[in-house]
């Protein structure tokens, strides 16, 4: 899995080109949210347990720590800004849109407001370009128009795909590991749930999302334990056994391999 553990100081853009050749290192979670704007061609997204079609002209709002898997299989162009917790703060007293950041959320731009997103997002390119002082003041400034355009012209859609029979297996296993990850299931728990054998499947699940099926298994464990880190006194040790760790030195590797620091010393920060 490609992680990006550490914090973003400031607010960035950028804008790339992708194709099928960039698919194995595209599944990843960050600690700070996502716009992701694609400007020419159609990807296919695996996030929230499902699949979205991604067209050229949406955008899509990616919350803190939420698993995504983008997978290309012509060229693309897509632009992408990601921003903080506190760049939110700054905004949200000027418009009331950042609470709604909270949730993943999908918006196709209509073809006569997609100059005015795109004439933005390539400002922010441009504010990147410059290292003065002044930039990232520019950057948030932009940010801020950007969700005034959003909020004016994004329709909220979602672009779900109608699976084939494989796929909507994939997504039962995955739904299944999200209601289940607090119990000691197994490969062939969750492979019983779809009527794949445990291998067929576990091949399948990394094939198609990008991630295999354990993998998967434990970073929703872990996204759940660093929620109750925060939001809890449970002790570490309860946190792992709610979590369906039954190892807490494991859960602590786990988690340090994952968010970059032991469970303690994160609560810690965070609190």
């Amino acid at each position: 899995m490609r992680i990006t553990n550490q914090q973003i100081n400031r607010i960035y853009a950028e804008k790339n080109q992708r194709d099928a050749s960039f698919f194995m290192s595209s599944h990843h979670f960050h600690p700070y949210y996502e716009l992701y704007y694609l400007n020419h061609g159609t990807c296919r997204f695996f996030i929230n347990n499902t699949f979205y079609t991604v067209e050229e002209g949406d955008l899509i709002v990616i919350p803190m720590h939420l698993f995504h898997y983008t997978k290309y299989s012509q060229p693309c162009t897509r632009t992408a800004v990601f921003f903080r917790a506190e760049d939110l703060k700054q905004i949200d007293q000027a418009i009331d849109f950042a609470h709604t950041y909270d949730e993943l959320k999908i918006y196709h731009i209509p073809d006569t407001s997609r100059r005015r997103i795109e004439e933005v997002l390539e400002h922010m390119l441009a504010a990147m370009r410059y290292k003065d002082a002044d930039a990232p003041i520019a950057l948030l400034v932009q940010l801020q128009e950007l969700f005034l355009l959003i909020k004016r012209y994004g329709c909220l859609s979602d672009h779900m795909e109608e699976l084939h029979t494989n796929d909507q297996e994939i997504v039962h296993a995955a739904q299944f590991i999200s209601a289940h990850y607090a119990e000691h299931i197994t490969t062939k728990d969750i492979a019983a749930t779809t009527g794949f054998t445990p291998n067929y499947l576990s091949a399948k699940f990394h094939e198609t999302a990008g991630i295999c099926m354990h993998e998967y298994l434990v970073f929703v464990r872990l996204h759940h334990a660093e929620n109750m880190l925060m939001t809890s006194d449970l002790s570490i040790t309860d946190i792992a056994l709610q979590c369906g760790f039954s190892d807490s030195n494991y859960f602590k590797d786990a988690f340090k391999k994952m968010y970059g620091e032991c469970p303690r010393n994160y609560r810690k920060k965070g609190k």
